[in-house]
């Protein structure tokens, strides 16, 4: 009888024994997971970034906020993948980062303030600076869906930067210098 009632209890801890291993083990994935997916944004939003915040992507943004045109043909004739290639890979390789970081940002797997404090105002300029030609690119070749992206991080940077300064209004001349009269 005492031998029947000690190997219950033996066999009873040995169960408990394993369930409290396997709710370990379920605890260390689960922290593991968490650990890994927190590195990966921190990667994501780091190599998002470094391309932006490069002096050569500086460069490429400078260069692309310089640039005039008047209508769409002209912007086509001035600075279109035709004629310019090197100035259509320029353009690409700004837009398609910001609306890498827009579908990201999205998606909740990059960080929002640090995207909001390392591209500060730079994606809203460009929007404003290049909106009728990419809503004019969009017509004509990409369809609506094209950089949605792009479009969602400004909303998401103007929102943020309105929040802090409610007064904020993006300048019309941009990057232009103009002197106080």
């Amino acid at each position: 009888m005492v031998e029947q009632e000690l190997i219950s209890l033996l066999q009873s801890t040995s169960y408990i024994a394993g369930a409290l291993g396997v709710c370990i083990a379920a605890a260390y994935y689960i922290i593991n997971l968490r650990v890994s997916q927190r590195a990966l944004k921190i990667n994501m939003t780091n190599s998002l970034l470094q391309s932006y915040a490069s002096e050569e992507g500086q460069r490429r943004w400078i260069d692309l906020m310089n640039m005039k045109w008047s209508n769409y043909d002209e912007f086509e004739r001035k600075y279109g993948s035709d004629d310019h290639p090197d100035k259509f890979a320029m353009r690409q390789s700004v837009f398609i980062n910001f609306n890498s970081m827009g579908h990201l940002l999205k998606q909740g797997l990059v960080d929002r303030e640090t995207i909001y404090n390392v591209t500060t105002m730079g994606a809203p300029w460009i929007w404003a600076k290049f909106k009728p030609i990419i809503m004019e690119s969009e017509k004509r070749y990409s369809g609506k869906d094209n950089l949605i992206g792009f479009e969602y991080l400004v909303k998401e940077i103007m929102r943020m930067k309105l929040e802090r300064d409610p007064s904020y209004k993006i300048p019309e001349t941009l990057t232009q210098y103009v002197p106080e009269k």
